[in-house]
């Protein structure tokens, strides 16, 4: 593969499901779905962890969380382990980035040569709370996040615009200034993270009477597992939404993934504008999925399909169009990708990472691995791992009964196979492709211990709660509202 500039665009919280080009009705995302189509889009791609700071940590290294130990979002990215960004930097590439990193602060060398309008976690510390794994307290504002959402303006849809206009600006400045290597821009959306509020023109480009009910939501249809019930209990979600409600933040949703895919389109239209589009490859991803009511749930923090599973598109020179792949990948992978994309050849290091490069699959040169995820942040009183080989997917909570799901007949997950004795041997071999990548027992036990000596090094769980908690990250310049009780209808 000859080296060429690269520009990777990262969402946040992108359902795999809500884009045109993976199979949505109504969505209208033309901008993703034209990459797509003149790329190759992976159908099988997932985060290394459903949560915000731990997966974007395991994006910037190249490695699993356990392996690194940035366990939920008040262990955000320090630099301490190295990543692509450092091995862009020493072999003497532009690494910029623009928009959300979700990392501690500007002053870690966190691989990013320059940051541009940075969102990182509050105050370099992030939600301690979310580090309470005993009887975890009821978070403050999920369900009127829920309940408020609809049309209007927030910082998150004012701050993408930001991004794309200093991204286009920043494609526009390598005309003027070219570089000698090539460069790489990390192009870092928020949107559609919640708030559950979509600009009043894309909201009604979804009336909410033609949307249909998410499936397993309501509570005699809702899966019955112990995690699932206190990841309820803990977002407040146990009591039901009205339809109506349903609805209503589902058009918000679709609203706010709309209003994403323009600004990506803004960007790519600089991009072909400034000449650059021939000499430049393209990727694009999420930090995670969203559970849009699935299984009477929003946010992400699960393991099933629309939390842990995001889109992957790959485009540019070199890479065959219009192609698509099941094989299972997850974000490990892009580290690699992005060396082999401009030109840094792997080393010693590199080569003991778990991912391989996906230019490889899109040249259709399928690797056959499982695909891994694992979770030990808010609303989780015990870890959880997930497998994905083939069309098996496995997850395996420590002291809580496991879950198996055959996603060629299932894609929904609506039937749990683990208590099948006709599936015992998938059930033996998916564990066994689990507990050859850790000893899930002895890594939840780590995580607490981790996460039990970051709340007494700020007070111990009464000053924690004392504090309370934010909703979402605040922008730039905006400063953090925190709020402390239960929320109500």
């Amino acid at each position: 593969m000859q080296p060429s500039n690269l520009l990777f665009f990262l969402s946040d919280q992108h359902n795999r499901d809500t884009l045109g080009c993976y199979g949505h009705p109504t969505i209208q995302t033309p901008n993703l779905d034209a990459l797509a189509g003149r790329g190759v889009r992976f159908d099988a791609a997932y985060t290394n962890c459903p949560i915000c700071v731990p997966a974007r940590a395991s994006l910037a290294t190249g490695r699993y969380v356990h392996e690194i130990g940035y366990w939920d979002n008040a262990f955000p990215y320090d630099g301490r382990v190295r990543g692509w960004g450092h091995r862009l930097q020493a072999a003497g590439h532009r690494v910029d980035s623009i928009g959300k990193l979700h990392y501690r602060s500007v002053e870690d060398e966190d691989g990013f040569s320059d940051r541009i309008v940075p969102l990182n976690v509050v105050d370099g510390v992030g939600d301690v709370m979310g580090a309470i794994r005993d009887d975890p307290p009821i978070r403050t504002g999920m369900r009127s996040g829920v309940i408020e959402a609809g049309p209007g303006t927030t910082t998150y849809s004012d701050y993408d615009i930001e991004i794309a206009e200093r991204s286009i600006q920043w494609l526009r400045d390598r005309v003027a200034e070219p570089d000698e290597l090539p460069w790489m821009l990390f192009c870092s959306f928020v949107c559609p993270h919640p708030p559950f509020i979509a600009p009043p023109d894309l909201f009604e480009l979804y009336p909410p009477d033609e949307i249909p009910l998410p499936i397993q939501n309501r509570p005699d249809e809702q899966p019955a597992h112990p995690a699932l019930d206190t990841l309820r209990k803990t977002m407040n979600y146990d009591r039901p939404f009205s339809d109506e409600e349903i609805r209503r933040v589902t058009a918000a949703y679709y609203g706010t993934c709309t209003h994403l895919d323009r600004q990506v389109g803004r960007v790519l239209e600089a991009l072909e504008a400034t000449g650059l589009s021939e000499s430049t490859r393209i990727i694009y991803t999420s930090d995670h999925g969203e559970s849009m009511g699935r299984r009477g749930l929003w946010g992400k923090f699960t393991l099933y399909e629309e939390s842990a599973a995001v889109p992957l598109i790959v485009a540019g020179p070199g890479v065959p169009g219009g192609q698509s792949t099941d094989d299972p990948v997850s974000l490990v992978d892009c580290h690699p990708t992005i060396l082999e994309a401009v030109g840094v050849d792997l080393d010693e290091q590199d080569a003991g990472l778990p991912g391989r490069s996906l230019w490889s699959i899109a040249d259709d040169g399928p690797l056959g691995r499982a695909a891994f995820s694992e979770y030990h942040a808010v609303g989780t009183t015990t870890g959880s791992f997930m497998i994905r080989h083939g069309s098996h997917k496995y997850i395996h909570y420590v002291s809580q009964p496991p879950q198996l799901f055959d996603l060629a007949g299932d894609p929904l997950e609506l039937t749990d196979l683990a208590g099948d004795p006709a599936s015992a041997a998938i059930l033996g071999r998916m564990e066994g492709l689990l507990r050859e990548i850790l000893d899930p027992e002895e890594v939840d036990r780590r995580a607490r211990s981790d996460q039990l000596a970051l709340v007494s090094a700020h007070g111990g769980r009464e000053a924690v709660l004392s504090r309370g908690t934010f909703i979402n990250s605040p922008v730039p310049g905006e400063e953090p509202r925190f709020a402390s009780g239960d929320d109500s209808d």
